[in-house]
């Protein structure tokens, strides 16, 4: 039997999923990617509503040189964001933007910060294999508040049930645009056993978390891939990658920010 076709929660993810039919591991050429217009796929931080940048200070989001937003970030240290590795691999420092403080894509609020160096786990090769996490270093420091980062601490945060919330500014409808304005929601985290029955072999509870509700209706979604899951104030997770969005049965998958923070933190 064929195994499902996951979806990689960023631009590029839809459309190289989308070109394959299959998981892939995501590179890009002398450029940063650029929103598709594909069709297939779901909805933005699904079930999301309106947030601002003043509650939620230390998401960012990347934008290629032109200003187009594709993947989300955290950031954790004045000059450092973290990101997901896919969102990153074969990027060239140059051609990629964070903008900061900015809730509304079309408005020029905030900061436009460039990058100076990216960072990705050196085991990364594609995101059902876990180490999806890269940190960028950038060319000043921003003046909004980092978000820390959970340590092999904090387990207790990884609970299932533990109420978690999930940002970005992705699709806003099947086959439609992103959203223009930052969204917020709320989901649970389940256990590694039931996130296992979902996605089988592709799950790897020592580098992944998986989080929502077994009916689904929320979620994150294409353009949310590298933005926060948040839990006791900390960020415990990364959007990665999952089976189509907001579907039944089949939560969204996060790095496992606990699992690398000893790389991260060598990073700052």
């Amino acid at each position: 039997m064929a195994a499902p076709l996951h979806r990689l929660r960023s631009w590029l993810g839809a459309a190289l999923a989308a070109a394959t039919l299959s998981m892939a591991c995501v590179s890009v050429a002398e450029a940063a990617p650029v929103p598709t217009a594909d069709g297939d796929f779901g909805t933005q931080v699904v079930g999301g509503t309106r947030a601002s940048t003043a509650e939620y200070p230390w998401v960012v989001y990347l934008a290629t040189s032109s200003g187009s937003q594709y993947c989300g970030g955290t950031l954790v240290a004045p000059d450092k964001v973290v990101t997901a590795a896919h969102c990153t691999v074969g990027d060239s420092p140059s051609v990629v933007r964070v903008v900061a403080g900015r809730d509304d894509k079309n408005s020029s609020a905030g900061t436009v910060a460039r990058v100076t160096k990216i960072w990705i786990h050196p085991s990364y090769r594609d995101v059902t294999r876990g180490y999806d996490v890269s940190v960028l270093t950038l060319d000043r420091n921003l003046s909004q508040t980092p978000l820390p980062f959970a340590t092999s601490a904090d387990s207790a945060l990884y609970a299932a049930g533990t109420s978690s919330t999930i940002l970005g500014w992705g699709r806003t409808s099947s086959g439609g645009s992103a959203s223009r304005y930052l969204l917020k929601a709320t989901v649970p985290l389940t256990s590694s056993s039931s996130c296992s029955s979902s996605y089988g072999g592709s799950f790897n509870a020592t580098h992944m978390v998986c989080a929502g509700y077994p009916q689904g209706g929320t979620d994150t979604c294409q353009g949310d891939s590298g933005g926060p899951l948040v839990a006791g104030g900390k960020l415990i997770g990364i959007t990665s990658w999952g089976q189509g969005c907001a579907s039944a049965g089949y939560p969204g998958v996060y790095a496992r920010v606990s699992a690398y923070a000893a790389q991260i933190q060598a990073q700052l």
